[in-house]
């Protein structure tokens, strides 16, 4: 486990570009789960026509590009640590022809624009992996405008999200994976009471209001809910690679089994909660 910011900044950049081309293939899967989080960040936003929007470690686009379209006086500008992710980003812009939207390689926690740029600032899951919350909720802070909204969902706990813990407690029960150091990224880092609102406090937010929000990941069959995970969640990829041959059939036959549990109306539908939270500069 790296320990220093910069060698978790390249652990992680290493990790999202390797991955890059999972989130491109299930792109339009993601997109649909995911909507539900990036509307209420951006109702909560309240966006101008003529906004300026910084969307923070944005993968391949969203909420950025549904905002593009919000803003068609303004602009929006989506960063990541990633390069590979936010070619995904500009290949999705491209396609639905908007104009004004930019993509800018960059660490949360050092965001090269000036004080007082941006009228919105957004990050949807983005949090939960920076190497540390507090400069980068500060960061977001020093680059808005006074008055401007700054909104971020992060994962609520395991309990409410059994689209991540199906697969992830099946791995654990099998192959030794040793707990990270408190306050380490990782997927629920940021799901303890308070923790978020105590870090846009100190950076100098104020009104701030919070909701949970619910979506359902659907899959096809149990199968393609396997290959999902397997394609986009490192951890998965990083826990299976560390059973032999005859534990992975076992831990996929178990994971399929659970899934099989889950499945409504033909579809595997499993819950995703995370909390989204807002604040004024």
């Amino acid at each position: 486990m790296p320990g220093t910011v910069d060698e978790i900044r390249q652990q992680q950049r290493d990790t999202w570009d390797r991955f890059s081309t999972g989130w491109r293939k299930w792109d339009e899967l993601v997109l649909g789960w995911l909507a539900p989080f990036a509307d209420a960040m951006l109702r909560l936003s309240h966006l101008r026509e003529d906004a300026h929007v910084l969307d923070v470690a944005a993968g391949t686009g969203e909420p950025g590009l549904t905002a593009a379209t919000m803003v068609p006086h303004g602009n929006v500008t989506v960063t990541d640590l990633s390069e590979r992710m936010l070619a995904v980003a500009s290949e999705n812009a491209s396609r639905r022809g908007l104009t004004n939207f930019t993509t800018r390689v960059c660490d949360a926690g050092a965001l090269p624009f000036p004080d007082a740029s941006f009228d919105n600032v957004l990050c949807r899951f983005g949090f939960m992996f920076f190497p540390e919350v507090s400069v980068a909720a500060r960061e977001f802070a020093r680059v808005a405008k006074p008055g401007a909204r700054i909104c971020a969902a992060v994962w609520s706990g395991p309990d409410k999200n059994p689209w991540a813990t199906t697969i992830m407690s099946t791995i654990s029960r099998h192959i030794e994976m040793p707990a990270p150091p408190p306050g380490s990224p990782g997927l629920f880092r940021c799901a303890p009471a308070g923790l978020m609102r105590t870090a846009f406090e100190d950076a100098g937010l104020t009104d701030l209001h919070e909701e949970d929000v619910s979506s359902t990941m659907s899959h096809a069959s149990p199968e393609k809910y396997w290959d999902f995970m397997t394609d986009i969640a490192a951890p998965v990829v990083a826990g299976l690679a560390k059973a032999d041959t005859a534990t992975q059939a076992q831990i996929r036959g178990e994971v399929l089994a659970l899934a099989r549990g889950f499945i409504q109306d033909g579809q595997v539908q499993l819950r995703s909660t995370a909390t989204v939270i807002v604040g004024t500069r």
